[in-house]
């Protein structure tokens, strides 16, 4: 599970998230990790973005047009240090709770699938379906890959962890390779668990 701390929605207030003379700091930093590179951004408020190697999608550009347009992007390790040493020490295998302030910033049904996603153990793994059930909307399996997919804080927020119903991995912005190493790493299976 994640011991994280929210943030509201980007819609509201946005006193105390960093902002100077109206401009937001979105701070950035690159990581080597046992993956490749991980490019992290965050803002007063915490991790608020995370880019995996490889991913499909937009990335932090396409995050921050949509979610931060006029937030200054800053070359800034120290706002982001705990979460890459937390985050190293996940894919090293010596971490699996993160302990970090985040600023997730999504629709109000992305969020509850992100909150459905964070209450998923460690090594262990649930069904579209089952998060659908979870926040309410057992219909929308499609919608919860839509949410899954927009995951901005993949391993905080562990959208690894669900798998189609039929136990098939799904899909994973970082490409499924990933998603099985990350699963096997999890579940403790030797031979499948190293990441490097």
């Amino acid at each position: 599970m994640v011991d994280a701390r929210l943030s509201s929605d980007v819609s509201e207030n946005v006193a105390g998230r960093g902002i100077v003379h109206g401009v937001e700091t979105l701070h950035v930093a690159e990581i080597e990790s046992p993956v490749g590179t991980l490019r992290l951004a965050s803002t007063s408020q915490g991790l608020a973005h995370v880019d995996l190697p490889h991913a499909s999608g937009g990335g932090l550009a396409g995050w921050q047009r949509r979610f931060a347009p006029e937030a200054k992007p800053v070359d800034a390790y120290e706002p982001n240090r705990v979460a890459a040493v937390q985050l190293i020490e996940y894919l090293e295998g010596k971490r699996n709770v993160f302990d970090l302030p985040l600023d997730l910033r999504g629709t109000a049904f992305q969020r509850r699938v992100w909150d459905a996603l964070c209450a998923i153990p460690f090594g262990k793994t649930r069904s579209y379906a089952d998060i659908a059930s979870a926040v309410g909307r057992p219909s929308a399996v499609r919608a919860v890959g839509g949410a899954n997919a927009a995951n901005p804080i993949p391993f905080v927020v562990p959208c690894h962890r669900v798998i189609a119903a039929d136990g098939r991995l799904g899909g994973y912005s970082g490409g499924l390779e990933l998603k099985a190493r990350l699963l096997a790493m999890e579940s403790g299976q030797p031979d499948d668990a190293r990441l490097l």
